[in-house]
């Protein structure tokens, strides 16, 4: 019996990560993302896949950041009712990031149908609060290393990736095929996670590719954010910093308390990490001390050098606050959150900044203000933008071109093939053309809803 790959997501494209393994009448999903970015690869979001929902029987989560795993309460809905398996911190982290993905998407369709804007009537969300939190249900936690049966006949274990709390890499042994995902792979040198592992033996690998096609800076992220901050107080100004809720707003908060600490931003300069997402993911550190790279100490100092604003009036009460001033909010990409509303106050004037600290997805208005647009359209309205905008070049958690050949690099042997993923088109066909001209491996980029043998 063959063993097949079919790639239902991250093929072209950086988000929506859907890996579909069939062997023997069986099949499982590595990863369950949402689409994100551009509005065409949104609407793959209500495309119904090519395989019934209650066909598939398990899904495995590399890590929890939702183009991998914000899929799951739409699966669920739809008919799937097997085990979703997950190392515990990713278990952890979905139960925050589900449900308030399922309250966002309820509360934008509330939005657009309370202000007309919608071309659909009414506009539903894909999927619900309620929905997302019977989802969770379905998941069952396994340590990193420790070997398990996600189907009988079929082991899986996960490894380190280096990249949020709980992200793993992935073997899969099944018909006498080793299937290695990468998952999103970290940096060797990280403030917050440790590095990557090394990857076992496999038939063939499934590679992300994100920054497949640039290097890292040197500067670190210290260097960078603390200029760009002190310039924007002595100002007066606000800076609005759009950050992923899980792994990103977490290492700021641990650059400024360091930053703050080394008097290299003014100790009084007002913080507020305004994400309840955000906020609860924070406090995960502590519970999972040994799984990153700080300490208790560490860990309080994160949490307690910003104001943290969990109610809608709390944030709401920002503005009220004159002065310089830095928000932390999400979404990281400026698709949907609290962000927006933050965005759409401070925008307008030049002496305020935004600090984009990360990938921008083509499609997202963080892609466009890193492009230098000069309006940005949220909620129905064109605010124009005058604040400085300023990208972050060492604030990434993805491993660079440089970094994801190391990890290859360090395969026991050769693999007969690697899929280059989740990444753009360039990103990934430079990934791919280094591993044919330097690693001499077979390589390529698959195309979406394309089926291999392995």
């Amino acid at each position: 019996m063959t063993v097949t790959l079919r790639f239902l997501g991250a093929a072209g494209t950086v988000t929506g990560s859907k890996y579909l393994v069939e062997h023997d009448g069986q099949s499982l999903l590595v990863d369950c993302g949402l689409f994100q970015g551009y509005k065409q690869l949104r609407l793959r979001n209500r495309d119904p896949l090519p395989v019934m929902p209650n066909h598939i029987h398990a899904v495995l989560l590399t890590h929890a950041h939702l183009d991998h795993s914000g899929y799951l309460p739409l699966l669920a809905k739809e008919g799937f009712r097997g085990k979703v398996w997950s190392t515990p911190a990713t278990r952890d982290l979905a139960q925050i990031l589900l449900p308030d993905s399922g309250h966002i998407q309820e509360a934008d369709a509330d939005f657009a149908n309370r202000h007309g804007f919608s071309k659909h009537a009414p506009a539903l969300p894909l999927y619900t609060e309620d929905d997302a939190r019977q989802s969770l249900k379905l998941i069952r936690t396994v340590p990193m290393g420790k070997a398990f049966e996600p189907i009988k006949g079929w082991t899986a274990h996960f490894f380190g990736a280096g990249h949020i709390l709980g992200a793993a890499s992935l073997l899969l042994e099944v018909g006498g095929r080793r299937i290695v995902f990468s998952g999103d792979l970290g940096r060797p040198d990280d403030a917050l996670m440790l590095p990557p592992e090394r990857a076992p033996a496999a038939d063939a690998v499934v590679c992300e590719s994100t920054y497949g096609d640039r290097e890292h800076p040197v500067e670190d992220v210290l260097a960078e954010l603390g200029p760009s901050l002190k310039r924007c107080a002595a100002r007066g100004g606000t800076a609005v910093v759009p950050a992923f809720a899980v792994g990103r707003a977490q290492a700021l908060l641990h650059a400024i308390a360091e930053l703050k600490a080394r008097h290299e931003l003014p100790r009084d300069l007002p913080i507020y990490l305004d994400s309840p997402m955000a906020i609860h993911s924070t406090g995960l550190f502590s519970r999972h001390i040994g799984e990153h790279r700080l300490d208790a100490a560490q860990c309080q100092a994160m949490e307690s050098v910003a104001k943290m604003t969990r109610t809608a009036d709390e944030s709401k009460a920002i503005a009220m606050q004159h002065g310089p001033k830095v928000i932390i909010s999400a979404s990281g990409m400026a698709t949907g959150g609290r962000v927006l509303h933050h965005l759409a106050k401070y925008l307008p004037d030049h002496r305020n900044m935004v600090l984009l600290t990360g990938y921008q997805a083509p499609g997202t208005r963080g892609a466009t203000l890193a492009s230098g647009g000069t309006q940005l359209r949220m909620h129905g309205q064109d605010i124009p933008v005058r604040a400085e905008v300023v990208q972050l070049t060492s604030a990434s958690a993805h491993a660079d071109s440089n970094q994801l050949m190391a990890w290859l690099q360090a395969l026991p042997s050769a693999p007969r093939r690697v899929f280059v993923t989740h990444g753009d088109p360039e990103a990934s066909d430079r990934l791919r053309y280094r591993i044919e001209h330097e690693l001499r491996w077979q390589a390529l980029v698959p195309e979406h809803g394309s089926m291999w043998t392995v």
